[in-house]
């Protein structure tokens, strides 16, 4: 692994009262501490982790315990949750 890359896990897709949006995730980054994950957002994320695929990018964070939401264009299937995902700078 590189020196500019992390690791990630999906958590869930973003959700409301009434729907979910399959083109915004939840990430929760490994090893991190939540001042250290907020300073990611702008980075680009792909899944799966090891052939990315699918390319997103981290667009904010998403309360205060270090968990980020990422957008993709397409969005993500849902065997992707719960896996890990690549973080590049």
């Amino acid at each position: 692994m590189m020196q500019n890359e992390r690791m990630g896990l999906i958590l869930n897709y973003r959700t409301g009262n009434n729907a979910q949006n399959q083109n915004i995730i939840l990430i929760k980054v490994l090893g991190a501490t939540p001042s250290e994950s907020c300073q990611m957002i702008g980075h680009l994320v792909g899944w799966p982790a090891d052939d990315p695929k699918i390319l997103g990018k981290i667009v904010g964070p998403h309360g205060r315990k270090g968990i980020l939401k990422a957008r993709f264009r397409k969005g993500l299937p849902g065997k992707a949750l719960s896996t890990q995902i690549k973080i590049v700078k």
